[in-house]
């Protein structure tokens, strides 16, 4: 591992001039940063630890909403019991992801800005076009199983990792970002992550030096909430496919939805072709394996991961169906 400097602010102006030395990174719960750094993907020079920022409360909002502290860990956001009770799509995402002790430490920030497990990204003598631009991409022509199948390109086929920011933006949560220059201002989970395009190695729109604070969920819907994973293994595995489907009725008829999917994409997909065609039609089983066919218009394997698509179209429908279970309770 390079050697680093480290500092630990006292709040958040300060951590904020903290980062802005030449090669410094925000460090939250470092479930993700020091393991790339022992690596050698990450190289940060000085680490700037924000874990004891006063961002671990997760509060009521006058609309009826919640804002969770951007250093809660994920631990204590899957077992508050608003989250559990108004946002269970939220607390179940959480409980799927990772151990109980690697929950107990991670943040929700630093869950949300976690980068892939793809295996070339990690393996440092391999072409990576994420880890350093205009190498190749390995996996485009190697084993990508994992990889994506929607929202690719021919420069990174990788795909975002975490289940909890899936519920997020199935939820149309918001990402407070503080910045020493622009001050604060608030990003829709949806335009958080961008597609790789020809600037893989950018993960998301934060700028150098953005710090997040909060992530603000509007009050909950009516609709019943599923998420559900499917994976290789039940414990400690990411997704092949993940989904979370909310629905809501009107007499037997769907009256709205949201669908964002995990696993097949360098992003949370949200699925709104899906959600437009469901607008109005019976909540059955036709009108769902429709809606999973739409879910994964476009989607292109690369060999190893091409079941991905059939997969993730069935579990679109299957957690629609169980969203309307849970609605009618």
């Amino acid at each position: 591992m390079k050697a680093f400097t480290y500092e630990r602010p006292t709040d958040a102006n300060a951590a904020l001039r903290a980062v802005a030395k030449p090669g410094a990174r925000f460090l939250g719960g470092g479930t993700n940063l020091l393991d790339l750094m022992k690596v050698g993907v990450e190289t940060p020079s000085h680490l700037v630890d924000v874990s004891r920022l006063p961002f671990a409360q997760i509060e009521e909002t006058n609309d009826g909403g919640l804002r969770i502290g951007a250093t809660v860990t994920n631990s204590d956001l899957a077992a508050d019991g608003r989250v559990r009770q108004r946002y269970p799509m939220l607390s179940r995402a959480v409980l799927n992801g990772a151990s109980g002790q690697l929950r107990n430490q991670a943040t929700t920030a630093g869950n949300l800005l976690q980068r892939t497990r793809c295996y070339y990204f990690y393996d440092t003598s391999k072409p990576c076009n994420k880890r350093s631009p205009g190498s190749g991409c390995s996996a485009l022509h190697g084993y990508n199983r994992i990889h994506a199948v929607l929202g690719a390109s021919d420069a990174c086929i990788a795909v975002h990792p975490s289940d909890m920011a899936v519920a997020m933006a199935a939820l149309d949560a918001e990402v407070e970002v503080q910045s020493a220059d622009a001050g604060s201002r608030k990003i829709r989970m949806g335009d958080l992550y961008r597609l790789p395009d020809k600037a893989p190695q950018k993960d998301t729109t934060l700028e150098n030096g953005d710090l997040i604070t909060a992530v603000s969920l509007p009050p909950p819907s009516s609709g019943g909430q599923v998420y559900r994973k499917v994976r290789d293994r039940a414990s400690y595995d990411f997704a092949l496919v993940s989904v979370a489907a909310l629905v809501d009725l009107d007499g037997d008829r769907v009256r709205g939805a949201r669908i964002a999917v995990g696993g097949v994409a360098p992003k949370p997909w949200r699925a709104l072709d899906a959600e437009q065609q469901l607008m109005g039609k019976p909540a059955n089983a036709d009108s769902f394996i429709a809606a999973g066919t739409a879910a994964m218009a476009g989607a292109r394997g690369y060999g190893h991961n091409d079941f991905k698509i059939a997969l993730a179209s069935r579990t679109v429908a299957r957690a629609l169906a169980d969203a309307v279970q849970h609605r009618k309770g």
